[in-house]
């Protein structure tokens, strides 16, 4: 019984003694005692630059995290050697005197003049191998911003070396994103120095799952290397599958991109067409000035902005959301200025009003050059319109896009319920179908008139505020939508609110697939004459006004 009951108790405690030690042995064997420690940092001072390579090599594969500091202070210049007793330290410069700080402890222990220290030098090929020790060291930073850099530096330089390390981290890691990036940096080193086609199968089929450029590059260099030097030909055609497999999701990805990119460029394009919409679509106004509105609404933003920073620095944040109501009565008391002093008495002289109204674009111009000079003026973006959604595909969606795309639509929505739910919106239809009948039911059109293309120049303004975000504010801001804008409104049918938005984003997502076939220039030139045949199929646009006043 007491036999029975000496195994049965101390076997047990035996067995969780065994897996105590081995679950141990590795952290014991990962990290060097401070002696050690200190003993290979005294040999960073060999004359021998090979020497100080094998050293700078054997400490950084321990994965010792305190090695870290004192290679990165060897890149860094701050590396010493006090001249009375050889001991190797880390400087730091305190006013006159340097500070010696342990390289094992971290711990300042003394201080002298720069007379007393030798800096350990280091050259080219040193500091290439310093720079990879250190990315292979951040892989156990207690930082995961740090541990996910050292992960894309592995993946770049995917050295076979690293592999035993790498290993180590990703037995340590516990971050479920940073640990699948590891996994496939590992892969990258097998398919790269896999020493049986079995390997470098199950590095294919791995990578084969990810649809990033940077994979299908390691493949393409792969494939090359494959052929030149007659691997198995399995893995050949595995990485050839591979490579074709990455290539058609990227391209979906590029689709979907270049419509993203489409429909944004169709908001600005909105943006800057909606105003002329009214002026020209709804009162018959060819307004060649419509771009000095949009570049108005910008200046104006400019000019709340720089107020911001006089009177409220703190919330300069706010000053683009003042801006757009504020451009929109600037814009728009400059539009019915214009109206009443030009506009009024040319209605019905369509070649007098286009050259009225192109001598006024070139007297605001000047003006504003008069007034804020001739160069760009910078428009802060406020942090809610900074950054982007990276994705690994490389698909990028700005911040300051997105925002511009709902911009648009919100305009486009209050345009829409003005027109529609507003007396206001009754009047301006009515006296654009029937003068005459309007006047006649006491409806004041010259009032009208003057509010209507206030309106259009109002929102031309608030366009400007969302352009002064993505193009630079200056005096020809205008000048490059006046003729975008015309397209669209003449594409989308003259006088109608949603032709416009459809002509918009129509326009703007050919572009956007014709630009990396044809380039910027002939893409708008064939936009241009695809839209000239258009017209001669369809003179009134895609959405023509009916009714028998417009077709009387």
């Amino acid at each position: 019984m007491p036999h029975h009951s000496f195994r049965r108790f101390f076997l047990p405690l035996f067995a969780i003694m065994v897996l105590m030690l081995v679950a141990l042995a590795p952290q014991q064997a990962s990290a060097f005692s401070d002696e050690q420690l200190r003993q290979n940092a005294e040999q960073l001072n060999a004359k021998s630059s090979t020497k100080k390579l094998d050293v700078i090599e054997k400490m950084a594969a321990d994965g010792d995290p305190r090695v870290a500091a004192i290679l990165e202070a060897m890149l860094d210049g701050d590396l010493y050697a006090s001249k009375a007793d050889d001991k190797v330290v880390i400087g730091k410069k305190q006013g006159k005197v340097w500070q010696h700080i342990d390289v094992v402890s971290g711990a300042v222990t003394g201080e002298s003049g720069s007379a007393d220290l030798d800096k350990i030098r280091i050259n080219n090929r040193l500091r290439g191998a310093l720079r990879d020790a250190l990315a292979t060291l951040n892989l156990f930073s207690p930082d995961l911003a740090i541990r996910r850099a050292a992960v894309e530096t592995v993946m770049d330089t995917r050295d076979p070396a690293m592999a035993p390390l790498l290993q180590r981290a990703i037995e340590r890691e516990s971050n479920p994103d940073l640990l699948a990036r590891m996994e496939l940096a590992k892969a990258t080193m097998a398919l790269a120095a896999g020493e049986t086609s079995q390997e470098r199968l199950d590095a294919i089929d791995i990578l084969a799952s990810q649809t990033t450029p940077q994979i299908r590059a390691v493949l393409l260099q792969f494939v090359n290397a494959a052929e030149a030097e007659n691997y198995d030909p399995k893995v050949v055609a595995a990485a050839k599958d591979a490579v074709a497999s990455v290539e058609s999701r990227l391209k979906m990805w590029q689709t979907g991109g270049d419509v993203y990119r489409g429909i944004s460029l169709g908001s600005v394009l909105l943006l800057a067409a909606v105003g002329l919409a009214i002026t020209f679509g709804v009162m018959g106004v060819i307004n060649m000035a419509h771009g000095e509105m949009i570049m108005i609404g910008a200046y104006t933003t400019y000019a709340v902005q720089q107020a911001f920073l006089v009177f409220w620095p703190a919330g300069i944040g706010w000053s683009l959301a003042v801006a757009v109501p504020v451009a929109f009565l600037v814009s728009g008391g400059v539009g019915v200025v214009v109206e009443r002093l030009i506009i009024r008495f040319l209605y019905g002289r369509p070649l007098e009003t286009l050259l009225a109204t192109w001598g006024l674009s070139l007297f605001l111009q000047q003006a504003i050059r008069s007034i804020f000079g001739a160069s760009n003026r910078q428009v802060v973006a406020p942090d809610f319109m900074s950054g982007a959604i990276e994705f690994s595909t490389g698909l990028v969606l700005t911040y300051n896009r997105l925002w511009i795309i709902l911009f648009s639509l919100i305009v486009v929505g209050g345009i829409a319920a003005v027109l529609r739910y507003t007396a206001f919106g009754l009047q301006m239809r009515a006296v654009t179908q029937n003068r005459r009948m309007a006047g006649s039911v006491g409806i004041r059109t010259g009032y009208v008139d003057a509010l209507t293309f206030g309106l259009g120049s109002g929102i031309a303004g608030i366009a400007g505020v969302a352009l002064s975000q993505i193009d630079n504010v200056s005096p020809n801001l205008g000048q490059g939508y006046i003729i975008d804008s015309f397209m669209v409104v003449v594409f989308g049918g003259v006088g109608n609110l949603w032709g416009t938005v459809l002509g918009a984003f129509s326009l703007g997502i050919v572009n956007k697939f014709l630009e990396p076939v044809a380039g910027a220039v002939l893409a708008k030139i064939f936009v241009l004459v695809a839209l000239i045949l258009f017209i001669q199929k369809r003179p009134k646009g895609l959405f023509a006004l009916k009714g028998r006043a417009v077709e009387a």
